[in-house]
């Protein structure tokens, strides 16, 4: 991408900032977005929600596509493509009753709005739609596309969708913003993820004969001790951090709850960073199982779960580490997008969870950044909220971003 001078975007970037009004509508939006429940697979109602809001809003070639993203794109098409990419499904909740109000009501207290999604990432969801309404009309200006797409099934499988639009249905952006939290500042990296599943054999006996068995479950209790024993030598990245493991989920069969379990599979989350690869961790986790003595075998977890409107699309829960490099003009416009917004540097970070980037820059090299408002350690936490201040900073820049990428000013 070639090196712009944002002077003239940014003269005019003032513009692009909410009035009263708007900010009201964003508000009152986002606080829909949080009461609308939009589990993984289950995103039909909020999908519909926002195609509604982006018509009435006044977005042209608005659609759903056949996975059930939500589309629309503006601008003259005579240039590059800039993509904004945001989630619209949420974790399930776990612990209601630690809420400090109902997760799924949107309250709004003290400027403030409460409840699953607010953080990640219905509140970056709602400022990428009104900051995009404020180009409408200026879209002459826009020398290329803005395209603007909510996809679906992030949370299991980051990249799942995006990869749709881009290998199935032809979007070529030629640079990425997600709308994931970031509490205002910038990522321009995380590590990879691979979900491996290992799989403990034994023999089964009657549990008042146990030693005619061989218990599944000892020999991964062998296994998670090695593995915690691992987690201190992982390689360390100067950016991204180390590498790190962790044991999250335990199941054992048997022929009953008196007999000596023959099968034990263990589900191990390895998060990999810079210079690692999922070949490289499969090949440690093997040698460890080896070395051991345990009689196992490793395997990828794969994602084959259908979308709200059916259709099924099946990835390996292995995705690659990326950072794309600190002085990439990506990078520096929306620095400089935030800080004629605001009056402040941001810092630039990486995130500490998984993205839609380990697909578009991870796989597919496409130039990617991440902003959005939210705290990103709330995420996943009862305590989730966003400031709607926050909100309104980010449909500035957002705007901004775009107009300073595509204009031709």
């Amino acid at each position: 991408m070639e090196r712009r001078n944002l002077s003239a975007p940014h003269s005019f970037l003032r513009t692009l900032a909410l009035d009263p009004a708007s900010a009201q509508e964003l508000a009152l939006f986002a606080q829909r977005l949080v009461q609308t429940p939009s589990l993984s697979g289950q995103e039909g109602a909020i999908a519909h929600l926002i195609a509604e809001q982006l018509e009435t809003l006044g977005f042209p070639n608005v659609r759903l596509n056949a996975q059930g993203s939500v589309l629309t794109t503006l601008g003259t098409g005579n240039g590059p493509t800039l993509l904004y990419d945001v989630h619209m499904d949420t974790v399930a909740v776990s612990t209601p009753d630690r809420w400090t109000f109902p997760p799924l009501d949107g309250v709004i207290e003290g400027e403030v709005l409460h409840g699953l999604g607010a953080v990640d990432a219905k509140g970056a969801l709602a400022s990428v739609i009104y900051g995009a309404r404020q180009l409408l009309p200026h879209q002459k200006r826009l020398r290329g596309t803005l395209a603007l797409a909510f996809v679906v099934q992030d949370e299991p499988c980051e990249g799942l969708a995006v990869r749709y639009l881009i290998e199935e249905e032809g979007l070529q952006p030629d640079y990425v913003l997600l709308g994931e939290p970031t509490d205002l500042q910038i990522s321009r990296g995380q590590r990879g993820r691979v979900m491996f599943r290992v799989t403990v054999e034994g023999q089964a006996a009657h549990g008042g004969l146990p030693s005619r068995g061989q218990n599944a479950i000892y020999a991964a209790s062998r296994l998670i001790f090695a593995v915690q024993l691992l987690a201190a030598d992982l390689p360390h990245d100067p950016f991204l951090g180390p590498g790190t493991i962790a044991v999250t989920g335990i199941e054992s069969r048997g022929p009953s709850l008196n007999a000596i379990p023959d099968r034990c599979k263990v589900y191990i989350d390895r998060r990999l960073t810079l210079g690692e690869t999922v070949m490289a961790a499969q090949a440690q986790l093997e040698s460890l199982i080896s070395r051991e003595g345990i009689p196992a075998h490793v395997e990828i977890t794969t994602y084959d779960d259908p979308s709200y409107t059916g259709l099924v699309r099946v990835a390996k829960e292995a995705h690659p580490a990326w950072a794309l490099d600190r002085g990439h003009p990506l990078v520096t416009t929306l620095a400089e997008t935030v800080h004629a917004v605001r009056g402040t540097q941001p810092e630039i970070r990486h995130w500490p969870f998984s993205t839609d980037g380990v697909y578009t820059m991870g796989q597919a090299n496409i130039p990617t950044v991440g902003f959005g408002p939210g705290d990103p350690m709330l995420a996943h936490t009862p305590h989730e909220q966003v400031a709607l201040a926050d909100l309104r900073t980010a449909a500035h820049v957002y705007a901004g971003v775009a107009l300073a990428l595509l204009s031709d000013a």
